[in-house]
């Protein structure tokens, strides 16, 4: 991504009552945000049904004159700037309606692993929770070395699956509600610098961004976004990890929680996702590992299913048939979107074409299957 793009970007999340979908949908029709701005008075032409207001919104220099003060910063302190079409950019999060059109990434690890999961839960955990949540990163670490935790380094539960990554030699991601000139709670700036180096912190907000709390609740999508799963440790009846659980199961990902003791009051919430089917019920890393299908052999696969066999199925039909007939046992939808590199509108429209030509079945937890 070019300066102009970048700078264009970062403006365009400064113009007042433009949000992320919109600013997507802009993009889209006209190419580029360096094009929407340069565009700017020819598009009610190009875009027939925009608002006069939104053509009048994006003549705002100080949007301008902010992304340029934004770019010396990202600049000075080598700052990853990753657009929504960038390559590296989160893509699992890309299928989002609402995810970001930029990010900014302090870091070194790769946003795209074959797992991900996100694990939340109260600022105020007890002990068992933290036993829990170094248990349960302890047993993925040992089965996938290769997977990334994410998490957004508040105090108690997020603050305590980040260590245990560092601890178990995982790679972990804080999600920021604020930009990455501040760590927030400052007392965690040595787990943030450590990140940095297994792992890094993540944010939508430019410098200089307060921590406010709308922004926490905002930044929660990214943390649900970002993974295949998202585990609530533990939670009181009400808080950001609920908030968490629930924009995963909106974006159809699956959500995970422990049991705890009927009358503490750190695992009401996580009570209440389950009895609500908002979450399954988890007790280890391997009842976490047997609901996503993680534990499939992979050894002995059959030979790749091949065009031949199917000979209508277009291009990326025979991509989707070809990655699920190397895992019998099939893929969740997620793991298709990252390995077939297809976005998931598309990829579920071909998905449905597959089940009523008899090719492939859908199973519980948006798992597919090649059938035969």
């Amino acid at each position: 991504m070019d300066n102009r793009e970048l700078l264009s970007l970062i403006a365009l999340q400064h113009i007042p009552g433009i949000g992320s979908i919109t600013a997507k949908r802009l993009i889209e029709a006209i190419g580029s945000a360096t094009a929407l701005f340069e565009q700017r008075t020819e598009l009610s032409s190009i875009i027939p049904d925009v608002r006069p207001s939104l053509i009048e919104a994006l003549n705002c220099p100080a949007a301008h004159r902010r992304a340029e003060q934004e770019l010396e910063f990202i600049e000075k302190h080598h700052i990853t700037s990753l657009g929504y079409h960038d390559e590296a950019y989160p893509s699992r999060l890309r299928e989002c309606d609402d995810a970001p059109i930029l990010l900014f990434y302090r870091g070194n690890t790769n946003l795209n692993p074959h797992r991900v999961v996100s694990i939340v839960g109260t600022r105020k955990c007890s002990d068992y929770g933290r036993d829990l949540c170094d248990s349960l990163v302890r047993d993925l670490a040992s089965q996938y070395p290769d997977m990334l935790i994410i998490s957004g380094l508040a105090y108690g539960i997020d603050v305590c699956a980040h260590r245990a990554a560092i601890k178990y030699n995982l790679a972990t991601v804080g999600v920021l509600a604020h930009g990455l000139d501040r760590i927030y709670p400052s007392v965690h700036r040595n787990v943030a610098a450590q990140m940095t180096q297994c792992g890094g912190l993540l944010t939508e907000y430019v410098s200089f961004t307060e921590p406010e709390r709308q922004n926490f609740l905002q930044r929660n999508r990214i943390v649900a976004g970002m993974a295949d799963a998202t585990i609530v440790v533990e939670s009181a009846s009400k808080g950001g990890a609920l908030v968490t659980a629930n924009i995963a199961n909106s974006y159809g990902r699956d959500c995970f929680a422990f049991p705890g003791r009927i009358y503490d009051s750190t695992s009401a919430g996580c009570h209440r996702l389950i009895r609500h089917h908002q979450a399954a019920l988890i007790t280890s890393a391997d009842d976490l590992i047997e609901a996503m299908l993680w534990d499939t052999p992979q050894s002995g696969r059959p030979e790749v299913i091949q065009r031949t066999l199917f000979p209508t199925l277009n291009d990326e039909e025979t991509r989707v048939v070809g990655l699920l007939g190397q895992h019998p046992d099939g893929l969740h939808i997620n793991t298709l979107v990252v390995e077939s590199g297809i976005p998931i509108n598309r990829l579920s429209a071909h998905l449905f074409e597959l089940e009523l030509r008899g090719i492939v079945r859908p199973t519980a937890g948006n798992v597919y299957r090649i059938i035969g």
